[in-house]
């Protein structure tokens, strides 16, 4: 059989492989990707897109729960957990169709299989009609990550869950149990405790969102609290006994070990890359901790090969494997694309309240050296936020009192997730405090809050 040979193959077909396999047909390169599961990766199978689709009918039950503030009657409030999970799920089909047809419409060759590394610029591909082999001048490996399993705390998706198993539950949890208040941990626990489950979440450092600027994560946790969650901070499950209906957690805190029953878990303690069986030590890739080593440009030292992605390292989001794998298919096209800078990336957490950030927490800004400015803006002293019924929030600046650069900007309350790319696009034109105070913020919106965060940082604030 003839090996195919392509200009680019791209194995794994998520947020970071399917987007470099369209820039890199785009630019009028010969190009395959190699997906053993599903169009479209975790993200938009079992991540990003169903658990926001899940997430938006939690706020919906929410809101209609809250009818009477708003001057309107809603009786009979209920909810159907298995319709709720079948939205989510044909949200997601959608998505993972819409991108075979992009790769139609880009000539891109999708082939179904697991991909090996052979050699530089050699592959096989194990599909359901055996085994391929596929040369190519450059390959980006892009396979992204799984959930990290701890001993012990082993999801068997009866009682005890991984995101997987959550977004397909097998019953509607009554006391439930989360391991990690990391960005997939804490939108689960906001999710079943709008729906009612008693949540308890544990958190091995001392700060839910522990990435988070602390005030942050200090509003975030008084909120969640209000809203009926226990919050356990540097606190470690030890041990689960599992039994038929129930389990048993162990949790170890302040030294004190406690017995606490629950009827399901969910464990959300981190990711490990996916790079096993790939012929990664045949080709001579480095790899550290679960993750392919590279350089600031996806290079792995290995002349062409690339890897972006969750396999390469943090942060691990989906905006910045797409933004990898554009880069590297310029790369190789023979571009001139700028590294992507981490400081520009934003986290995002849709739990209730939404979380966003980018850049420098203020904790860490003053580590590294800077003298800083910090604004804040509460929602409260918000027009449009009041009006929305949503008064709970805070939006923080530190800026470099030198220089007036922004280095970081921090969020929680309503459709904050949406704000943050105001920010975002400031970092990237190395806007200083002046150009964002002469901005016009349009009447009324939530953004004029992120104006009033500047303001505050040099003592102008208006509104508050």
């Amino acid at each position: 059989m003839m090996a195919q040979n392509f200009d680019v193959v791209v194995i794994g077909a998520g947020p970071g492989g399917y987007v470099a396999a369209i820039r890199a047909a785009q630019l009028g390169l010969k190009v395959a990707c190699v997906e053993r599961e599903h169009l479209g990766g975790i993200c938009l199978n079992w991540g990003c897109i169903p658990t926001k689709a899940l997430l938006r009918s939690a706020e919906v039950f929410h809101l209609m729960e809250r009818a009477k503030d708003f001057g309107l009657t809603a009786d009979k409030i209920g909810y159907d957990l298995e319709k709720v999970v079948a939205r989510s799920r044909g949200i997601a089909k959608q998505l993972s169709g819409g991108i075979g047809h992009l790769f139609k419409k880009n000539k891109v060759t999708p082939i179904m299989g697991e991909a090996k590394l052979v050699a530089p610029g050699k592959i096989t591909v194990k599909t359901d009609k055996g085994v391929e082999e596929i040369t190519a001048k450059n390959i980006i490996i892009a396979t992204g990550a799984r959930a990290r399993e701890l001993p012990g705390l082993e999801p068997d998706g009866k009682r005890v869950w991984n995101y997987k198993a959550a977004l397909l539950p097998p019953h509607m949890p009554k006391k439930l149990l989360v391991i990690g208040s990391g960005a997939i941990g804490i939108e689960f626990a906001s999710f079943f405790n709008t729906l009612g489950a008693d949540t308890t979440v544990v958190e091995v450092m001392d700060r839910v969102l522990p990435v988070e600027d602390a005030e942050i994560s200090t509003f975030a946790k008084k909120a969640f609290v209000k809203q009926g969650m226990k919050i356990m901070e540097k606190a470690t499950v030890k041990s689960l006994d599992r039994k038929a209906d129930k389990v048993i957690a162990t949790i170890e805190s302040g030294g004190k070990s406690e017995q606490m029953e629950f009827d399901t878990v969910i464990s959300a303690v981190g990711i490990v890359g996916n790079v096993e069986n790939l012929g990664l030590e045949d080709v001579g890739v480095k790899v550290d901790r679960t993750h392919i080593v590279t350089d600031e440009y996806c290079r792995t030292g290995v002349p062409g090969l690339y890897a972006i992605g969750d396999v390469a390292g943090a942060p691990w989001l989906a905006h910045k494997a797409s933004h990898e794998g554009v880069m590297v298919a310029e790369l190789i096209a023979g571009g001139h694309p700028h590294p992507i800078k981490p400081g520009s990336i934003a986290g995002c957490t849709y739990c209730n309240p939404q979380v966003a950030s980018v850049g420098l927490t203020e904790a860490k800004a003053k580590e590294l050296g800077h003298e800083v400015k910090v604004g804040r803006f509460p929602f409260i002293g918000n027009g449009k936020a009041i009006a929305l019924g949503e008064p709970e929030g805070l939006i923080k600046t530190v800026f470099d009192a030198k220089t007036g650069e922004l280095l970081g900007a921090h969020m929680v309350g309503a459709e904050v997730t949406e704000l943050i790319q105001g920010y975002i696009v400031g970092r990237t034109l190395e806007t200083t405090e002046a150009e964002l105070m002469e901005t016009v913020f349009p009447h009324p919106t939530l953004s004029e809050m992120m104006h009033e965060a500047v303001l505050d940082a040099y003592g102008r604030a208006i509104h508050f």
